[in-house]
């Protein structure tokens, strides 16, 4: 299966990671790489646009976990932009609504950022 996946800076304060696909074992490694190679840069607040990604299994919210820790170390954040009801839902079952912020569009979340 095919996973793209884009990279922006906001203002210089956020990163924005977009991604199209599923995220699974498969695909998993790319994102790791990609959420690893920003934070090793210095880029502590990611916003993870899942709007494209129609399907997320453990693996995938596994990294999205470790590296949620790993920004947390420097005082960062991850919101993640999601509209699609079965992405969500295994966020809300998962309890991962509590952990992270989820937000309707990229906007909201880079306001989350620059006012927290």
């Amino acid at each position: 299966m095919e996973i793209k996946i884009e990279t922006k800076s906001l203002e210089e304060i956020a990163q924005v990671i977009e991604v199209q696909g599923e995220i699974d074992v498969y695909t998993s490694p790319r994102v790791k790489e990609i959420i690893t190679e920003l934070i090793e840069k210095g880029n502590y607040n990611l916003i993870i646009n899942l709007e494209g990604v129609r399907y997320i299994d453990s693996t995938g919210l596994g990294i999205l976990i470790g590296a949620l820790k790993r920004v947390r170390e420097k005082d960062g954040c991850i919101n993640l932009v999601c509209n699609n009801p079965q992405i969500k839902k295994i966020f809300n079952i998962t309890g991962l609504v509590k952990i992270f912020g989820i937000f309707k569009s990229e906007e909201e979340a880079f306001s989350s950022l620059k006012s927290a």
